[in-house]
């Protein structure tokens, strides 16, 4: 990976992802430049907003986080909290919910609350957020996470939002009419999950990265059987990224 850096791959990984049409809920850091790489490059129909009311803005420029007031820059709407979830959850709408956390289990339920006990934690996290409500309502979520056995484990801490739950069919018993995790981005390879089992899956491993390498940094069994190569950015996909969505390498760093 001489020629781009881990999180150009997630960035660029996360945008292929993403068809015209989809509507893009977005936050801070990788998920800010996959959402903006979606609509520069993948999906140029593609409508992005943000939890704080920026209904598709231009992002001429790449906020920082989502109350920077650049999310409020030629958007076609300034609107608020209320309205940004009323999107989330709109059932005539294609919305997809990208979220991070500090654990996951195999059926992409997250923790983002706490490390240990709740009521005494070894360490204590912001929470939610509207993550919760992200991963309940969305037509589907993807997940952006940083590979590690203490990240991938067998039994979360805490959980702060709903991914495939039990697997099978306990989200739908559970009562939520729609959604689930998608995929989940990581800085070695990309994981999906089974249609019917919804336990999660390698699907592509980035080039040069051996798949025991991922293994190796996941808590619990992944099927690794139909994994296959992700083809490496392009030209094309690296100026873009490099040159418009992120110059100042605010995120890219």
């Amino acid at each position: 990976m001489a020629d781009y850096t881990e999180r150009e791959m997630m960035a660029i990984s996360a945008g292929r992802l993403i068809s015209n049409g989809d509507v893009l809920f977005a936050g801070t850091g990788v998920s800010m430049l996959a959402a903006t790489v979606s609509k520069r490059i993948h999906a140029p129909k593609a409508v992005v907003f943000f939890e704080t009311g920026g209904i598709d803005p231009s992002l001429d420029e790449l906020p920082m986080a989502v109350s920077d007031s650049r999310v409020m820059h030629g958007t076609c709407l300034n609107s608020g909290l209320v309205e940004s979830f009323s999107i989330v959850g709109h059932r005539r709408l294609h919305t997809i919910a990208f979220l991070g956390a500090a654990q996951i289990d195999k059926f992409g339920n997250l923790n983002s609350t706490c490390i240990g006990d709740y009521h005494h934690p070894k360490v204590r996290f912001p929470g939610s957020g509207g993550a919760c409500d992200a991963a309940s309502l969305a037509s589907g979520v993807i997940i952006f996470m940083q590979l590690g056995k203490r990240r991938f484990v067998k039994k979360l801490d805490y959980l702060t939002s709903p991914g495939w739950l039990q697997g099978g069919e306990s989200r739908k018993e559970a009562g939520y009419a729609r959604g689930g995790p998608i995929a989940v981005v990581t800085n070695k390879g990309i994981m999906k999950f089974d249609e019917a089992t919804k336990a999660m899956y390698l699907a592509e491993y980035y080039p040069g990265v051996p798949i025991s390498e991922i293994t190796g940094e996941i808590d619990f069994d992944i099927d690794v059987a139909g994994a296959k190569e992700s083809s490496p950015p392009t030209a094309e996909e690296l100026r873009i990224l490099r040159e418009q969505v992120d110059p100042q390498r605010l995120i890219l760093g």
